[in-house]
């Protein structure tokens, strides 16, 4: 139930993707992200990626740049990858540099996931696809302020068993479209994401923290999980797991 790690660091080629939007012709400079461009290349040499870098583009062009790195030859000798996007974001996904509003140059999470899918992106099928995003999900507030009430009870869910009854099998194997996407998003639907203009976005610091501090012993959605747990004293914003599809446990570095 471990994602293997098919070859040794000297011959594995294992590739990153990091889109980073700063300057809009109509939106404000994200001041503080050139930070998180470069702690975030640090992490993800220091995890043994090489990381390509792309700065300042429309939806269209980070589209392009997406299906460019998923046609990547490199993957064929990798045993995963990270998509780290980073710029102004709506409900709707994340703004292009010649975005206006909630409706123009908008890059949607589906844009992402119908690229790297396994029907055309083969090249990683069977490999974890990790995807981290730096964004506004819209304008209000997380936080709530609650009262101590009763914990209510809970009840188990039943389970029910698979079966095989009136299927056959055949030699040539079948998938699900998207499988093995992790994917952890600064903040929940509707909410705001934090940005320093001095030390960058405060999810990706808090990101970049518990990877150097755990990467070695946990596996991915457990260092997800540090992360989420890491903003208990911040409750303006709590990242978000989407459509994670993993379904074995991602070490980065096994039998360390």
């Amino acid at each position: 139930q471990i994602y293997p790690i098919y070859l040794p660091a000297e011959t594995r080629t294992r590739r990153a993707l990091l889109i980073c939007n700063i300057e809009f012709e109509h939106l404000s400079k994200r001041c503080g992200a050139e930070k998180d461009v470069e702690e975030m290349t640090k992490l993800l040499e220091e995890l043994g990626y090489k990381v390509e870098i792309h700065l300042n583009l429309t939806s269209q062009e980070m589209a392009n740049v997406l299906k460019e790195f998923a046609h990547c030859k490199e993957h064929q000798n990798s045993d995963s990858t990270f998509l780290v996007l980073m710029s102004h974001g709506v409900r709707a996904g994340l703004c292009g540099i010649k975005s206006r509003d909630r409706n123009t140059d908008i890059l949607s999470l589906d844009t992402i996931y119908e690229t790297f899918n396994n029907k055309r992106c083969q090249v990683l099928l069977g490999k974890p696809k990790v995807l981290i995003i730096q964004a506004c999900r819209g304008e209000k507030d997380g936080s709530v302020l609650v009262r101590d009430v009763d914990t209510p009870k809970t009840t188990g869910a039943s389970s029910t068993l698979m079966t095989t009854v009136g299927l056959e099998s055949d030699k040539i194997c079948e998938v699900h479209l998207e499988s093995d996407f992790a994917c952890l998003y600064s903040s929940t639907p509707d909410t705001v994401a934090w940005r320093s203009p001095l030390t960058g976005s405060v999810f990706i610091q808090h990101l970049i923290k518990q990877f150097r501090n755990c990467a070695h012993n946990s596996h991915l959605r457990e260092i997800f999980r540090k992360v989420q747990y890491s903003f208990e004293k911040f409750p303006r914003q709590l990242p978000a797991e989407e459509r994670t599809t993993l379904i074995k446990k991602f070490y980065l570095f096994p039998g360390c």
